[in-house]
């Protein structure tokens, strides 16, 4: 009954045995392995984006700060939701990497919307020289609220931002979970709805630890590949990273991952709605119930490891997080303790 994060599970039986293979013999070091090159070919191909630059990291915090920095001058502001994982949970990083300043923008259930972005970016930088300048837009899917953008929603906000000229980066921690839940092809939810960057995340969906960072486009690679080794995120035994990824990619074992962590998570909503929980919407892996005062405790008397949230008085609030090795049995097992 384990649901606090879906970082708390371990690496898919896959993911592991790709890495004990490559734990065999010697390969080139500092991204140079033969496995990276066929990573590139996988993303390409998966993305429809034959030019598209793929980098690897270890951690979501060093893709979202590095994809910023070299896309935004320190003079921009990066719009994004002010509950964004870059804006809350990344310890300044994406400023720290870039220079630049988060422009925090409000909206309901995690997403942005169109109108909020608008008035942003029509005020933003209309004091010239003294007052931060237009830098680019950041959007996460799935949203911290664990609802999900759809590629038509993208499209809107990227169109307004790439009016005013600037980029558009898109926080895929969950990007696995967000197209299962929308039946959209990962070119749809990325490119063709004005992405210019993906970090593409592996780590939460069965990875040991490892993100990709997809450019869209080419003519950022070289300053990526720069600020990566001058930031440190570049790893010698880089293979390592490579094994992960390739495994995470081939034959679809991404989304097979992702479809059995969001089945949980409908699992779960379903459940607690049953039993007279009030759930948002979460068409993912993540959900945020509401439900009566001394069920926390009735809950974590039987095992229950969850995060609690605030919630009004007299009730009380949680936020659940199905993950790839979820199983049905533990959803039941939680809603029979409910």
């Amino acid at each position: 009954m384990r649901f606090a994060s879906d970082n708390t599970s371990g690496a898919a039986p896959e993911v592991m045995a790709a890495l004990v293979r490559a734990n065999d013999g010697y390969e080139r070091s500092y991204g140079a392995d033969a496995a990276m090159d066929r990573v590139t070919a996988l993303v390409r191909d998966i993305f429809k984006a034959p030019e598209a630059a793929v980098y690897l990291v270890a951690t979501g915090t060093a893709a979202n700060a590095l994809s910023i920095a070299t896309h935004c001058p320190p003079w921009g502001g990066v719009f994004c939701h002010r509950h964004a994982h870059i804006a809350e949970d990344e310890c300044n990083a994406p400023e720290f990497y870039s220079g630049a300043k988060l422009v925090l923008l409000p909206g309901e259930q995690g997403k942005i919307t169109p109108d909020g972005l608008a008035t942003a970016l029509g005020t933003t930088g209309e004091s010239g020289v003294h007052g931060v300048q237009r830098g680019m837009l950041s959007l996460t899917n799935v949203t911290e609220a664990g609802t999900v953008y759809t590629p038509a929603e993208i499209a809107v906000l990227t169109a307004l931002a790439k009016a005013k000229g600037i980029p558009c980066h898109l926080d895929g921690a969950r990007f696995a979970n967000a197209l299962v839940a929308t039946g959209a092809t990962p070119a749809e939810m990325t490119w063709q709805a004005g992405i210019d960057v993906l970090s593409l995340g592996g780590t939460k969906n069965g990875c040991l630890g490892v993100e990709a960072v997809v450019l869209f486009d080419p003519a950022k690679a070289w300053e990526f590949e720069l600020r990566r080794k001058r930031g440190g995120h570049l790893f010698s035994k880089h293979r390592f990273l490579s094994a992960q990824m390739e495994a995470y990619l081939t034959d679809g074992l991404w989304l097979r991952l992702a479809t059995q962590a969001n089945a949980m998570g409908q699992r779960l909503v379903a459940g607690l709605r049953d039993r007279q929980a009030s759930v948002p919407e979460a068409p993912a892996n993540m959900l945020f119930p509401e439900w009566a005062s001394g069920t926390h405790d009735r809950l974590e008397a039987a095992g229950a490891v969850y995060y609690r949230f605030p919630a009004p008085e007299g009730r009380e609030r949680a936020r659940l997080v199905a993950s790839w090795s979820s199983t049905e049995a533990d959803v039941d097992a939680f809603l029979n303790a409910f």
